[in-house]
């Protein structure tokens, strides 16, 4: 049934009676497909677009939400709402979870895999009162923090990944989820000798993303949660036996102009990484829609790749250890 044209006027102007046009299909433009155990070192996600064909989600799902999923990189093209530029996400961690998801940088098509350190997987520790990841964490696409690369803020080099992003909004999302985001600010780690920039950023379509659009507006909203971050941050490898982690800027977090700039500068690295003309080392840069990348793929090679992984089958169990708290003094 329609409703009377005066209430449908009044439903539009309130933003009820129809989609919220912005955020509607960043996920369904995408899925995923299990391979592999879960909770064991075989465990892998890959990903798909919309037509079925498999996809590296670190270079083929475009860094600006809106890019055309077309033959070429989508540098010149932003969906926006106002001013702002959203970014496509990719989710690696849900919130409160512990196990270390991350693109299998080193991997063809580079799904969601569990991190290894000493042969173990890796969980964070719950350092009190926090327990796993605080925020939903994952990455921008077509990013890369150049290890060749001298940082002139932090002196120290990329940590030779897509850089990562600290999403707060109130939703816990699905690891292998595509969020699109808008950036909030950033905060400079140095993480081990190696610059390792953390986005703040908030899903579009959150309930509290119209009034949060800058980082001092997360301040004023959600108090108490940057001051955490740091924290989290400073002390979350100590219980491996690790010093602290250091910040450039005192820990300071930086505005969101000065995140979208370090952004796009982490962007035109993964660029030169696609084409050659940077040294990628281990890095895996098969692709499926790069235009002129010499690293593409055809469709049937990246379905080879798919189908040469393990089976799924159900997942272990998780060590109850994995719920342990760790207390340090301030």
């Amino acid at each position: 049934m329609r409703a009377p044209p005066g209430l449908a006027r009044l439903l539009a102007a309130r933003g009820w009676g129809r989609p919220p046009r912005r955020c509607l299909g960043a996920m369904a433009r995408y899925g995923t497909e299990q391979r592999g155990r879960p909770n064991s070192p075989d465990y892998r996600l890959y990903f798909k677009n919309a037509d079925g064909k498999y996809i590296s989600p670190f270079h083929d799902i475009p860094l600006f939400a809106g890019s055309k999923e077309d033959k070429e990189i989508p540098a010149k093209r932003s969906k926006t709402t106002g001013t702002e530029v959203l970014f496509n996400m990719i989710v690696e961690v849900p919130r409160w979870t512990n196990a270390k998801m991350e693109i299998a940088t080193e991997e063809p098509l580079n799904p969601i895999k569990q991190d290894i350190k000493k042969g173990k997987l890796r969980y964070v520790a719950n350092i009190f009162p926090h327990k796993g990841y605080i925020w939903n964490y994952g990455a921008l696409p077509q990013t890369w923090e150049d290890p060749n690369h001298t940082d002139n803020i932090t002196g120290c080099c990329g940590d030779n990944d897509p850089i990562d992003v600290c999403e707060i909004g109130s939703k816990i999302r699905s690891s292998g989820e595509i969020v699109q985001v808008k950036v909030l600010g950033v905060l400079a780690l140095v993480d081990e000798g190696e610059t390792d920039w953390k986005i703040i950023a908030i899903s579009v379509d959150d309930p509290e993303a119209q009034k949060i659009h800058d980082i001092d507006d997360v301040k004023r909203h959600k108090p108490g949660y940057l001051e955490a971050t740091v924290d989290w941050f400073r002390f979350y490898k100590v219980p491996d036996g690790k010093p602290e982690n250091q910040f450039a800027f005192n820990g300071e977090f930086k505005d969101k102009d000065f995140a979208v700039e370090i952004i796009k500068s982490t962007h035109e690295y993964w660029k030169a990484l696609l084409h050659k003309k940077a040294d990628g080392g281990t890095i895996k840069c098969t692709n499926v829609l790069v235009s002129g990348s010499p690293f593409c793929c055809s469709e049937e090679d990246a379905r080879l790749i798919v189908q040469s992984a393990p089976v799924p089958v159900n997942g272990d169990s998780v060590s109850p250890e994995v719920d342990s708290w760790h207390f340090f003094p301030k």
